[in-house]
């Protein structure tokens, strides 16, 4: 073995955002480039000493990457990786590991609900001691580390064997294989009822679980078939795949369509669900049911006390600033508070830390809790189950219950993805400039009452985040917002977010789409979409 410096130069472009470093997959193979990023977090962080937690979602150059940070970890004198067999860990199990072996960080290595494959999408992603996403003042000072890099520094051997559970030894760093499932599935029995779940399974009860050939297929699997006895098959393409079966692993009803046709057929199982690429995103169904990730965080924040970890009730909830507010009036009727955030699950980390929520969800399929600092899919799955355990209602009867006791807020996100980012760029500065001129506007047959720019400060430690996305308000309860996301490698993602309250349970609708016309025209006339994306209509709605 041999301690190599090796002379690079900055990359540009190697910005980590709310998800960490995103790009495609042949950039990461370039020449330097993962190395470039990984010694940047190194010299931002210092790891010297140190334990980290190191795993992926198994997509492609998952393994090769492993290989090379593990070296890289070597020559930084870091004291000992945890690492997750195969180099697997899904990202809420990452952060389980990192807080509960008392690791100073770790690195994940995922684009999240992006494809996999080499002509698709690769992440790395920084974690701090809690068990969360980096912060800001973090993310900033590796970014300002790339643009300084004159070396980095790697062990040259042999690839370890990571295959195998035990411990072994790199250059003076301990190296310790653990297996990926264990940890988090003993943390879950702590949480939830396994007894009445499993009791809901001998008595008939059926379900399906999409893993999307993802990393959540070997956690579902043990958790959901072997513990608590579902059927065999009750996973549902459950073998992590290096391209994720050549599919989209965003669990929503375009990327997950087959799940949503069965529990729209006669042949419809009682509860369905799945979990995107790293295992942090959740879809929930039941027969002939879709759930928003709205509706969910707020049944959840509603019915939480059910499950044994939150028996003794919630001391707050969160959401992030583009999810429906149907929250807010469960948090109202309990008298907790309820914190809006920007997007980025990092923001809940010091409402957590701080004891202020128990419970946090963003619209775009992520919800959690304060058991660990991430998303966690596999975990609002099993706490959906425990409710339906202890209630014996069907997932439907559970949504009218709800609704009828807080009302309803149909809501639906509209994705114009790949669009030009000049474009859009324009039609946001055009729109953020109107806004002080807007409230009084009618539109669509509705009056505008408010219209910002959200900015948040954080109650805990003051920090001030600006421009986290556009927020039109009209005087009936319907909302709009807008926001550039940062999700994608190629262009831009434009996301509008349309909500109208209706308190009146009589009055449904079946097509939240048809709820939402008015909101949709309006959303049109504000921002003229089309003229700006060149698109008649978004790519995908959920």
């Amino acid at each position: 073995m041999e301690l190599l410096a090796i002379p690079t130069k900055p990359i540009e472009g190697q910005k980590p955002g709310t998800s960490g470093l995103r790009k495609k997959t042949s950039v990461f193979m370039g020449l330097h480039y993962l190395e470039n990023f990984i010694q940047a977090i190194w010299n931002a962080v210092g790891v010297q000493g140190k334990t980290l937690v190191l795993g992926g979602d198994g997509r492609y150059f998952n393994d090769r990457a492993a290989q090379v940070i593990l070296r890289m970890a070597a020559a930084a004198g870091v004291s000992k990786v945890i690492v997750g067999q195969g180099a697997l860990l899904s990202t809420p199990a990452a952060s389980h590991v990192i807080r509960s072996r008392g690791a100073n960080g770790g690195i994940i290595m995922s684009a999240s609900h992006n494809p996999g494959g080499p002509d698709a999408d690769f992440g790395v992603k920084y974690n701090i001691s809690n068990g969360g996403p980096a912060p800001e003042g973090i993310t900033d000072a590796i970014f300002a580390a790339t643009k300084s890099l004159t070396e980095y520094q790697i062990v040259e051997t042999q690839d370890i064997d990571l295959s195998v559970i035990g411990t072994t030894e790199l250059s003076g760093m301990q190296i310790e294989i653990i297996d990926p499932v264990e940890d988090y599935a003993a943390l879950m029995e702590t949480l939830f009822d396994f007894p009445k779940i499993r009791a809901l399974f001998e008595g008939g009860f059926t379900m399906r679980f999409d893993a999307m050939h993802a990393i959540t297929g070997p956690y579902a699997t043990r958790i959901l078939e072997d513990v608590l006895g579902a059927p065999e098959g009750t996973v549902l393409n459950g073998i992590p795949s290096p391209d994720f079966g050549n599919g989209h692993p965003d669990p929503n009803p375009i990327w997950a369509k087959p799940l949503v046709d069965l529990v729209m057929s006669d042949a419809a199982p009682d509860f369905a669900a799945a979990s995107d690429g790293d295992g942090d995103r959740n879809m929930i169904l039941g027969k002939g049911v879709y759930v928003t990730p709205s509706d969910s965080l707020a049944v959840l924040a509603s019915l939480a006390h059910l499950a044994p970890g939150y028996a003794g009730g919630l001391k707050g909830v969160a959401r992030s600033m583009p999810t429906s507010r149907a929250v807010d009036y469960v948090a109202a009727a309990k008298g907790i508070d309820c914190y809006e955030t920007p997007t980025g699950w990092k923001f809940f980390g010091n409402l957590l830390d701080d004891g202020r929520a128990t419970l946090c969800g963003e619209e775009s399929a992520g919800t959690g809790s304060d058991h660990v600092r991430e998303k966690d899919g596999l975990w609002a799955v099993l706490l959906w189950l425990n409710i339906l355990a202890e209630t014996g209602k069907s997932v439907a009867n559970i949504l009218t219950d709800h609704w009828q006791t807080y009302g309803r807020n149909y809501y639906s996100r509209h994705d114009y993805e790949d669009v030009d980012a000049d474009a859009a760029n324009k039609m946001m500065a055009r729109l953020n400039a109107m806004l002080p001129d807007l409230p009084g506007e009618v539109i669509a047959g509705m009056t505008i009452e408010s219209a910002d720019e959200f900015a948040y400060d954080d109650p805990v430690d003051g920090s001030h985040s600006a421009h986290q996305g556009t927020r039109v308000s009209f005087t009936d309860g319907t909302r709009i917002v807008f926001r550039l996301s940062g999700t994608g490698t190629v262009g831009a993602t434009l996301r509008v977010y349309l909500e109208k309250r209706e308190e009146d349970p009589a009055k449904q609708h079946n097509d939240p789409q048809d709820a939402l016309s008015a909101a949709i025209e309006a959303a049109e006339t504000i921002a003229k979409i089309k003229e700006y994306t060149g698109r008649d209509g978004p790519n995908v709605r959920t």
